[in-house]
């Protein structure tokens, strides 16, 4: 097999964004555009990935350590110079180099390797990938030969009347035979109006030395959007949640209407699990079979057995076991631990706890910072007193407890398994196991009182 390589660009700053964020770091379904690139590349087998950097270098690198080798293009001097960083790296070796922008996030591994497939049918020196469209303005136009060969690229300040009329267009997409890409790319010239070195010049120099240069066309234009500014930002996001609800569909998931769901591409759901409108899924959330999520929840990095139901409610960064309830209206803080076939009901808070099996919290409750066993009830309004206004405390719930409503477990406390807390309790020393605590001032009635105070007019 042919040794494959890619250079990725990713070296503009993206001043159309009007964003301090690096552009191609914009996250598309939760993740940065440039990382769906690298990722859907890697699918192909290349033997190595270099992206070309420039503005935001490093932070580049973080997002995609590991994944591709990196170039700095000092200046942004067109896309010609952009590839010719990579010249160390690849340069003298033999193979099919593929380029594409990082802001293309949509185009699919499938299109990538017809586009390698076309390029060695064809034994071509470069292949470019188009794509037609009824409104072609300001794309550059492939113009074929007889044979449906590459003639010439005209950019559309340059087409005469006839070439407009051409609807098949440049994505900015090519894969070059590696070696005669470089060689191309010493003699690209900057003369024109810009001062810089265009890649499309490339395809030019080859046609002039008589090499063969072919073209593949997708049948689908979204996948070679570029993304340039907010506008298109939002579109990329649409298409490709759009994308990623069809899949999960496709898999068995039921979406109530994909148009109001958004799931994050790193998400998994397993099959006959439903999921209702308003829902946001993001992040590396599993989901497990046979659960009902939504309407109008949030999920982020969260672990969710199967039989789980969660109603307007917000999980993050926890875990939640099989068969349990949670909402309407729950709140699932980072560093938590629900365990199966518990309750979670609305206005529930629960943060840095681990919930044991069979418990329950039905509503209007805090629990933070503590142990829960298995098979306790946590009464309306009770709360873990977790923090001293300096440092955060446990509280411990061993199995069996009852705590009455409106209770108050100031930490640290441990209640002993099989313990009664009574209703308007609050607690601030250890409960033993089987006990009875009652910590609230006895009920004293005045008879009259209210006549002394004197309130009517």
């Amino acid at each position: 097999m042919t040794n494959r390589f890619a250079v990725i660009l990713a070296a503009g700053q993206g001043t159309r964004m009007k964003s301090k964020l690096y552009k191609v770091l914009h996250p598309i379904c939760g993740k940065p555009m440039v990382e769906h690139v690298v990722e859907n590349v890697s699918e192909l087998k290349v033997d190595k990935i270099v992206t070309v950097v420039g503005h935001g270098a490093e932070l580049v690198k973080t997002h995609l350590e590991g994944k591709s080798d990196f170039v700095l293009q000092d200046e942004q001097l067109g896309t010609a110079h952009a590839v010719m960083q990579a010249k160390e790296a690849l340069s003298g070796k033999k193979g099919t180099t593929l380029v594409i922008c990082g802001d293309t996030p949509l185009i699919k591994a499938d299109t990538m390797e017809a586009l390698l497939e076309q390029h060695k049918a064809q034994q071509a020196k470069a292949t470019i990938l188009t794509a037609y469209t009824d409104k072609p303005d300001g794309y550059g136009r492939v113009i074929r030969n007889s044979e449906g060969m590459v003639e010439k690229i005209v950019e559309h300040k340059d087409a005469n009347e006839e070439e407009k009329n051409v609807k098949e267009i440049n994505t900015g997409t090519y894969c070059f035979d590696n070696e005669a890409l470089f060689n191309a790319l010493e003699h690209v010239s900057n003369e024109n109006a810009q001062g810089e070195y265009y890649l499309p010049d490339v395809i030019e120099i080859l046609k002039s030395q008589n090499e063969v240069v072919s073209a593949y066309q997708t049948a689908d234009f979204d996948e070679t959007m570029g993304v340039n500014d907010r506008v298109a930002l939002a579109e990329a996001e649409r298409l490709m949640r759009k994308r990623i609800n069809e899949k999960q569909m496709r898999h068995g998931v039921t979406i109530i209407d994909p148009a109001n769901t958004y799931i994050d591409a790193d998400v998994e759901i397993g099959s006959d699990t439903t999921i209702y409108p308003g829902t946001v899924l993001k992040g590396k959330t599993v989901i497990g079979e046979d659960c009902h999520i939504g309407p109008n929840s949030e999920m982020v990095d969260a672990v969710i057995g199967s039989e789980t139901y969660v109603r307007q409610s917000v999980i993050h960064d926890s875990s939640v076991g099989s068969h349990v309830h949670i909402g309407p209206f729950a709140h699932i803080r980072p560093q938590s631990n629900i365990h199966d076939e518990v309750k979670i009901g609305n206005f529930v808070e629960i943060k840095k706890a681990d919930f044991g099996k069979g418990s329950k919290a039905s509503h209007l409750s805090y629990i933070g910072d503590a142990e829960v066993g298995t098979n306790v009830n946590v009464g309306c309004g009770s709360i873990t007193v977790n923090y001293n206004g300096k440092t955060k405390a446990l509280t411990k719930i061993e199995d069996n407890v009852f705590v009455g409503c409106n209770s108050n477990l100031v930490a640290p406390v441990t209640i002993g398994e099989g313990a009664y807390i009574a209703a308007g309790s609050t607690i601030t020393k250890d409960v033993p196991g089987e006990a009875l605590s009652i910590a609230r001032a006895r009920q004293v009635n005045k008879e009259e009182y209210v006549k002394k105070l004197n309130l009517k007019n």
